[in-house]
């Protein structure tokens, strides 16, 4: 099996400085037999040099191209640009944060054209609901809303309230209220608490509210997701997260501009589901930090791969998360591995140019039954 390691696109529309393998991740799949082709500075801004990447058996390419046309399986952060579709080659795979339900109709027929089989990060599942290969990331997402924040809050960024996250003697400190209770929401929670600020943590399960309440130690409160409640919350919140995710599916709007209206000015929307479209309705994608914006006096913070601001740790993050799935494409074919690993079949957008998810189908179309046409394969 070959793997082709691109380099990801810089652009003022988004920055990504992580990259798709560490040379210690290249370096195991060739001890199992892999053949691995790295595009020239891919791991730069990671700070991985091409000869970390040689020294562990990989193969330098010196074009984009390249890394595209000699892989069986190439290993990406971000969905390829419309620049890059013409490198696809033909009935080969795809594995990246792709969030395919809100990318271009441009780059799903490309796919379909090409045959190509598309596999999302953010959706390998584990039977249990888990998502093994996105987990990390959301964990450094939550981890550094609290200094996003922060620094958001003070006067001089775009205008903030000018308050601290937590209190001193006499005054009390910031309100956060997070929504969703998964992995980024939680390690949020768990930021904001440690500088200090009140947390409210808010979901619709409420076996996940206990588990953080117990998790925490009472240590914020709980709240079961309504309507009617997150519109009571937001009129005195500081900082609202948005951390809601549906595995392949576009945000739901949580968030509306009715809402955004009876915000605090100077308070903060930091909105981590704009990958998938965005959880405030106000939200629009912010490709940097210098490009956050205000809507009725409210900051809005929507840049959509937080993680690439610490990428070698993401990187290294993501590697550990993703390798054992790569380890089994070395050994065996495609269709065998889906059909022998379930995590791995959820993840498949796309197989070989047909449509499996039914978050990318329009009203009135029929996707095909992965499961069945890979028995029939085999």
């Amino acid at each position: 099996m070959r793997f082709g390691i691109p380099k990801e696109v810089q652009s003022k529309a988004r920055e990504e400085r992580r990259v798709g393998l560490s040379p210690a991740g290249v370096a195991e799949l060739v001890r199992a037999g892999g053949e691995v082709f790295v595009e020239t500075g891919a791991g730069e801004g990671a700070g991985f040099s091409d000869e970390e990447y040689r020294a562990v058996g990989a193969q330098i390419v010196y074009t984009p191209e390249e890394a595209y046309r000699r892989a069986d399986v190439v290993v990406k952060i971000q969905v390829p640009k419309e620049h890059e579709l013409s490198f696809v080659r033909p009935n080969s795979t795809i594995m990246g944060f792709l969030h395919l339900a809100v990318a271009s109709q441009e780059i799903l027929d490309t796919f379909i054209q090409k045959e190509v089989t598309a596999i999302g990060y953010e959706v390998i599942q584990r039977p249990d609901g888990t998502l093994p290969v996105l987990k990390p990331m959301s964990m450094i997402a939550g981890r550094m809303a609290v200094q996003i924040a922060g620094r958001l809050l003070e006067v001089h960024q775009k205008g903030g309230r000018g308050i601290l996250l937590g209190s001193i003697p006499g005054l009390p400190p910031a309100e956060v209220i997070i929504v969703g209770a998964g992995n980024l929401g939680l390690h949020a929670a768990d930021s904001f608490i440690g500088v200090g600020a009140r947390v409210i943590l808010v979901d619709r399960d409420p076996e996940k509210l206990e588990r953080a309440t117990h998790l925490f130690n009472g240590k914020i409160t709980t709240m079961l997701y309504s309507d009617h409640a997150l519109k009571k919350l937001v009129k005195f919140a500081d900082v609202v997260v948005l951390a809601v995710l549906v595995p392949g599916e576009r945000a739901p709007i949580l968030i509306t501009r009715d809402m955004v209206k009876t915000m605090k000015p100077g308070s903060v929307i930091l909105d981590f589901s704009i990958d998938q479209g965005g959880a405030a309705e106000t939200s629009r994608l912010t490709p940097t930090e210098d490009q956050i914006y205000k809507v009725d006096g409210v900051i809005h913070f929507a840049v959509p791969n937080v993680p690439s601001w610490v990428a070698r740790t993401s990187t290294h993050a993501l590697t550990n998360a993703l390798l054992p799935y790569l380890l089994e494409l070395v050994g065996q074919d495609l269709p065998t591995a889906l059909l022998k690993y379930e995590d791995l079949r959820r993840g498949v957008y796309i197989y070989k140019g047909q449509i499996v998810k039914e978050s990318l189908l329009k009203p009135g179309e029929f996707g095909v039954d992965l499961l069945s046409l890979l028995k029939k394969e085999a």
